[in-house]
């Protein structure tokens, strides 16, 4: 039977694409390398060989390593990295950064409706990918529950399990993304283990009769933000193309979320067309962002379709 995650070619023509969407009971939406969603009924799809779906990775988390002298309690993440293949689709790996060993279950809710999606062992030190799902269905994904249990054979008071319910949004994946070890790829990264904050009421009742210091503002931005790297920093021959981008693009959430707190009404980022990846990484950004109203290229005779002009709600 066929899952979302799974990696399918189609029958009658030269086509792959992972599963993204159960469509009805006899049909399911593939999307291929090129980001395209496709209706394919499930009698003309067939499995690829050495792709695996979400549930086939039960149990199946990566061996045991050394773990490090020093017992660590924490580090529980889940990280979200985009497929190699089909940038739309998004992959969810449990990395446990601790030296517990991890029994982890993964459950999803959508319109009451309960589907266990993972159950398995994470080892100390190891990660497993644990869902799939469509970036570009993010709106209508559904609500996710973890729930872990914490094991280990060492003279460790036992932990308190961890039940945390999620809800994905756009701002989730707003940000930059940073490098994941683990994974040899950048993704975005969640920690499920944080400690809730807690609020200490007589500091909470003395700063109602404390006069807040006046914090220091937000600089405006210019009206056009010239993202080339030798504009933003002086020793870019010796970054790697990874380093340029996250530069270029720290640099535009920077600017982004100044223009939102000055309610700018637009903004142009001026980003050149090289290889397109710096556009598509702003585009995909914008397109998701709640104060975004619409965005356009920003002056065809002036810059091609190197800049791209933001214009925001009012």
């Amino acid at each position: 039977m066929f899952k979302i995650g799974d990696y399918v070619r189609f029958v009658d023509e030269k086509r792959e694409g992972y599963i993204t969407r159960e469509i009805d009971a006899l049909t399911v939406g593939v999307t291929d390398s090129d980001g395209f969603e496709i209706p394919v009924a499930k009698n003309n799809l067939t499995y690829v060989h050495g792709h695996h779906s979400n549930a086939d990775t039960v149990n199946n988390a990566m061996p045991s390593k050394q773990v490090d002298e020093k017992f660590v309690e924490e580090g529980v993440y889940l990280a979200v990295a985009e497929d190699h293949k089909a940038s739309v689709v998004a992959h969810f790996t449990l990395v446990n950064r601790s030296s517990y060993q991890l029994l982890l279950t993964l459950k999803t809710e959508r319109s009451g409706k309960y589907k266990g999606d993972f159950a398995g062992v994470i080892q100390p030190k190891g990660s497993v990918q644990i869902y799939t799902a469509n970036l570009g269905d993010l709106d209508n994904w559904p609500n996710f529950t973890f729930q872990v249990l914490y094991f280990t054979p060492e003279n460790v008071k036992p932990k308190a399990p961890l039940l945390l319910e999620k809800r994905f949004r756009a701002k989730d994946f707003s940000g930059a993304k940073k490098q994941i070890v683990e994974l040899n790829k950048y993704g975005w990264e969640l920690r499920l283990d944080e400690a809730a904050v807690v609020i200490d009421a007589q500091r909470l009742k003395e700063s109602f009769f404390t006069q807040k210091e006046d914090k220091p503002k937000l600089p405006r931005p210019a009206k056009e933000i010239d993202l080339h790297i030798e504009k933003l920093r002086d020793d870019h021959h010796f970054l790697s193309q990874t380093e340029i981008l996250n530069v270029q693009l720290d640099e535009f959430q920077k600017a982004l979320d100044a223009a939102i707190v000055h309610q700018m009404p637009s903004i142009i980022f001026i980003h050149g067309v090289g290889n397109g990846t710096l556009r598509d990484h702003i585009h995909r950004t914008i397109s998701k962002h709640a104060q975004v109203r619409t965005f356009m290229d920003a002056h065809k005779e002036k810059f091609g379709y190197g800049a791209t002009e933001v214009i925001f709600k009012s």
